[in-house]
């Protein structure tokens, strides 16, 4: 059998080397492997006649049998053209070439019968097709043509000859050249029986060239199938083997600290999500094993609570803990807050950061080795080799996207036995996501608000009408209310026409001359940036102007009014952060979006997403099905890069589950990885492994 892995893309008939370098390039394919798994994106039925009387502009690929009644040359230099009158009885339909003009017509003869496919589209009011293929009709057997697959391509390809039909062309040729059995089964038959999936080197000429959408969709399933179980049976895989290698620390008590923080200092009564996470993380800790639970909640579910309450398990217990935190001021807000929760407890809280001084550092990193610092609040500071504890039992990371692997490891070395890991996001991710990208850690989800929480009122507001949000916006600063303003940009530019933030900045400022504004944005110093936060967190001033770098932020409850400019600029799970600025006191909250009034269908949908629900998850859902999980917040800095070829991780929820469960067999079964029915699983799966960037230790 041919190695089309090892085998260069150059030796296939109709390649060569400058072919070669042109798909390595711009396709990435650099072997007969790779263009075997570079599958179309579209088809179109060639089985099928339409008439010319049935044609509209807004039709996709058609196929017409008539003849050619009369060329015409139009226009001139770039424009010059020739058009075919062609007809099938009910009607005509110019068919439209800007390029090789004498050969078509020394090509073409009137009154021929041809079979003509391609695109149909308006031009003054009447139906042409441009650059058509056609064949003459008798050499056509339309029966047996199936779905004609279409394949991606780039301009620069197009130019050097490669277009769709030449790549199918290529694929053709690499068939030809690998014969019947084009390359070794990844799945055992116990499975491929039992789950009635199609051998793989029929799925593979299949899925390039289907005769009929049954066969396709059944290609479709076995290749998803395949895609999706290898991804989740080395996420579970890889959780087995954690779980078996890192003893955790056990924390078998749920001691007089705890207690006594939930008889006398708890603010309010948890909610019945809270109280269920609780009930997950002590199950987690109690045992012989080490934690790794990712905690998600929408901003204000009450995390950080649920996380003290964790702390303040590893305290009773005899072990430290650390809450890491991505930016000081947020560390700073931390800190202060438990210790306000905990001012009436022995339990020693302190905050170390980069802007720590020497003579306050000396005395924490001594209260760290000796063990009398109980929690530390931190940022990046804590990864610092000086930093050493006597005991750390429990790590919580704050938005743990904004930490990368390697400072995590960092984390983890500072104790023997690896600690605790409680990692806690306010972005909620969506079902699919969180068993691909976190599918090795266990999910806790709060899912509730806590009591008196006011829902967030979302209005879409038209441009045209901003004197009366400018009007809103004097009546709750009035009544000693506060306001975010985000905008896309820092400064103009040439190519988006977007509000920006500086001319934006200046607007403002005199359209509330007789109120404080602060700016904000990422270009700032981190000195600069902190000072203007605290302004702002301590009422000096009552607007902020900022671009989204305070969408993980610090907590200001008097805070009733958030405006986005150009909200169609942004996706909506980065809307939903943006939102959960605000709401976090008792007052009514707003959020209100701002754009043109001129939208695309896909902003309109956000824009009614957004004003329509305040639950996260149902808003991560909705991203997820308009975006694409490649660009849903989180994906690039999980450290995984797994390229779906044909797997769609929002629409084959049910089958990621089900496959997740046929993964969890095989290991359940052959636990050694040497049973001989699923020795073709475990070879697949270490060459996956080799080729591709999975890494879950990456998110642990």
């Amino acid at each position: 059998m041919l190695d089309l892995a090892a085998r260069s893309i150059k030796y296939l008939p109709g390649v060569g080397e400058q072919r070669a370098t042109l798909l390595g390039r711009e396709l990435n394919i650099h072997s007969l492997y790779d263009l075997l798994y570079y599958f179309p994106y579209k088809y179109i039925d060639r089985s099928r006649l339409f008439t010319v009387a049935e044609l509209t502009g807004s039709m996709p690929h058609v196929q017409l049998c008539g003849e050619i009644r009369s060329f015409e040359e139009m226009g001139e230099g770039a424009s010059r053209r020739i058009v075919a009158h062609f007809t099938d009885g009910t009607g005509f339909v110019d068919l439209v070439w800007f390029r090789g003009l004498k050969y078509l017509k020394n090509r073409f003869k009137l009154g021929e019968k041809y079979i003509v496919f391609g695109k149909p589209s308006l031009f003054n009011g009447r139906v042409n097709i441009a650059h058509p293929d056609v064949d003459v009709a008798e050499a056509l057997q339309l029966s047996t043509m199936g779905l004609q697959p279409y394949y991606n391509t780039t301009e620069k390809m197009k130019r050097a000859g490669l277009n769709s039909q030449a790549m199918a062309k290529l694929v053709q040729n690499l068939f030809a050249l690998a014969g019947a059995v084009l390359t070794p089964e990844t799945l055992p038959q116990i499975i491929t029986s039992k789950h009635k999936l199609m051998p793989l080197s029929d799925t593979l000429r299949i899925i390039h060239f289907p005769k009929s959408m049954k066969e396709l969709r059944d290609a479709e399933y076995r290749l998803k199938f395949d895609e999706l179980f290898y991804i989740q049976l080395s996420i579970l895989h890889y959780a087995k083997d954690r779980m078996q290698k890192y003893v955790g620390h056990k924390f078998a008590k749920v001691g007089e600290m705890f207690n006594r923080f939930y008889s006398e200092c708890l603010p309010f009564e948890l909610t019945g999500a809270q109280k269920r996470v609780v009930k997950e993380i002590r199950r987690d800790v109690g045992g012989n094993h080490q934690m790794n639970r990712l905690l998600q909640g929408d901003v204000g579910s009450g995390k950080t609570l649920v996380a003290l309450l964790s702390m303040l398990l590893a305290k009773d217990n005899g072990y430290q803990a650390c809450l890491m935190a991505p930016t000081e001021i947020l560390a700073e807000q931390h800190c202060a807050t438990l210790r306000r929760m905990l001012a009436t407890l022995p339990i020693r809280v302190e905050l170390l950061t980069g802007s720590t001084r020497q003579k306050e550092r000396t005395p924490i990193l001594e209260g760290l080795l000796d063990g009398s610092v109980d929690i530390l609040v931190s940022t990046h500071a804590v990864l610092e080799d000086k930093v050493q504890f006597a005991n750390l039992g429990l790590v919580v990371i704050d938005e743990q996207h904004r930490f990368g692997v390697i400072q995590r490891a960092k984390m983890w070395a500072k104790s023997n036995i690896p600690p605790h890991i409680l990692v806690m996001t306010a972005t909620p991710i969506p079902r699919t996501l969180a068993m691909t990208l976190y599918g090795d850690l266990d999910v806790s989800v709060i899912d509730e608000l806590p009591p008196g929480r006011k829902p967030i009122a979302t209005r879409h507001i038209f441009r045209n009408r901003a004197d009366e949000m400018y009007s809103f916006i004097h009546r709750q600063i009035q009544e000693g209310r506060q306001v975010y303003v985000v905008y896309p940009l820092i400064s103009e530019s040439e190519k988006l026409d977007l509000k920006n933030l500086e001319d934006g900045y200046r607007q403002l400022c005199n359209i509330f001359c007789d109120y404080r504004l602060s700016k904000l944005h990422g270009k700032m110093k981190p000195k600069e940036k902190e000072d203007e936060m605290r302004r702002f967190a301590s009422g000096e001033t009552q607007i902020l102007v900022s671009t989204t770098v305070i969408e993980v932020g610090v907590d200001v409850p008097n805070a009733t009014v958030m405006v986005i400019e150009n909200a169609e600029r942004f996706g909506l799970s980065q809307l939903h952060q943006l939102r959960g600025r605000v709401g976090r006191g008792g007052n009514q909250s707003y959020c209100l979006l701002v754009t043109d009034y001129k939208l695309s269908e896909d902003t309109r949908k956000r824009m009614e997403i957004m004003t329509s629900s305040n639950d996260g998850f149902v808003i991560a859902e909705a991203d997820l099905k308009l975006r694409g999980p490649g660009d849903i917040e989180g994906t690039k800095q999980s450290g995984i890069a797994f390229d779906l070829k044909i797997a769609n991780l929002a629409r084959d929820e049910q089958l990621l589950q089900y496959v997740r469960d046929v993964a969890r067999e095989v290991i359940e079964a052959d636990p050694e990885c040497n049973n001989p029915y699923y020795t073709v699983v475990w070879e697949r799966l270490r060459i996956i492994k080799r080729n591709n960037n999975w890494n879950w230790g990456a998110i642990s």
